[in-house]
């Protein structure tokens, strides 16, 4: 299995704090990797540093083989999609157009969205329910409906490695658990590996296989979903202890 991301020796700091220290990482076509840790650990910055939004402190990533720093910014568009934590629509904008920004990278310059990428667009946003919502003016959703549409446009790029940071923000529990099996779907399907910032240790080993635990020192843990995502080790990863509760094959976590 070819690795879509490789990283060696990462380290990211922020704030003059190291938040992560000696990170060795592969995620290959199709994986789900769940980062998990507490408000301020640094996982939006690592986030942002695997899609080369920022420097690392030091260390290596490489994107489909090749080394992220170097790699063209329209070969990096379109290889690797990030769902940002906040939409801001500083404009007036349909709907279908703000999903159709996904296919920017994808078009030569100059050049319109064509019949094709329109059909591509329409398509993410009946599957993240919003097929009636094409005309509408994106700054009258509600926060969930932005989330979709966020999730719809990630979708309508169709990177090769997608990095998500809370893709679950305003959605409530229908449209969480859709939005977890679209992706895990379009992973299994298309290959693309994902990589999602999520708060329920539960929902990450439903639909993840593996984790990454961010401590916020330094110290990072990673392997399998599995074997990441345990009572003891996500008691220490939040300070609070946890019980695991498991029914029907499925591991839920409940703080006593």
């Amino acid at each position: 299995m070819s690795s879509l991301l490789t990283v060696r020796g990462l380290a990211v700091a922020v704030g003059g704090r190291t938040v992560v220290r000696g990170l060795d990482l592969e995620l290959g076509a199709g994986e789900r990797l769940a980062i998990l840790g507490r408000n301020g650990a640094g996982k939006t910055t690592l986030l942002h540093t695997l899609a080369g939004l920022r420097e690392p402190a030091a260390g290596r990533i490489d994107l489909c083989g090749a080394d992220l720093a170097q790699t063209p910014p329209r070969l990096v568009a379109q290889l690797r999609g990030v769902l940002l934590q906040q939409q801001v629509d500083a404009f007036p904008a349909s709907v279908l157009e703000t999903a159709l920004i996904g296919r920017h990278p994808w078009l030569k310059r100059w050049a319109w969205e064509s019949a094709a990428d329109a059909r591509i667009a329409r398509a993410a946003l009946a599957a993240v329910d919003l097929a009636g919502f094409a005309a509408r003016d994106v700054q009258t959703l509600s926060g969930g409906e932005r989330q979709r549409l966020a999730i719809a446009t990630l979708l309508t790029q169709q990177p090769r490695l997608a990095l998500l940071d809370e893709p679950l923000s305003h959605l409530d529990l229908n449209h969480q658990i859709a939005a977890l099996q679209l992706l895990s779907r379009t992973a299994e399907e298309t290959g693309t590996a994902l990589v999602m910032v999520m708060h329920d240790p539960g929902l990450a080993a439903r639909y993840c296989d593996r984790a990454l635990l961010v401590h916020g020192d330094g110290r990072v843990e990673s392997g399998s979903a599995a074997a990441m995502l345990t009572a003891e080790r996500l008691s220490a990863l939040y300070q609070h202890p946890l019980r695991m509760v498991e029914t029907d094959g499925q591991r839920c976590f409940l703080p006593l």
